[in-house]
């Protein structure tokens, strides 16, 4: 499984979001067809509860090869004084 984080998502994907805004972080995870679905599940489930990313698209490819691309709000913090 190889894991690649993206700071914008509209250069490195084939298909770029809609809107384009630097509010989110994205995290594209890839799985060859060689691997077990349930540890490709396994490993979105963990990023999705541990590390607060979500879903935002899953694809299967030819040649079986999955593609998940997750996505989690950026937050910013203001300094107060």
């Amino acid at each position: 499984m190889k894991e690649q984080r993206l700071s914008k998502i509209g250069s490195a994907a084939p298909h770029p979001v809609a809107s384009r805004d630097d509010r989110y972080e994205y995290l594209r995870l890839t799985v060859t067809p060689r691997e077990h679905i349930a540890d490709a599940r396994a490993r979105v489930r963990e990023h999705a509860e541990y590390g607060k990313w979500e879903l935002m698209r899953s694809v299967v490819l030819y040649g079986g090869a999955r593609r998940y691309v997750m996505r989690r709000r950026i937050t910013r913090v203001t300094r107060t004084f």
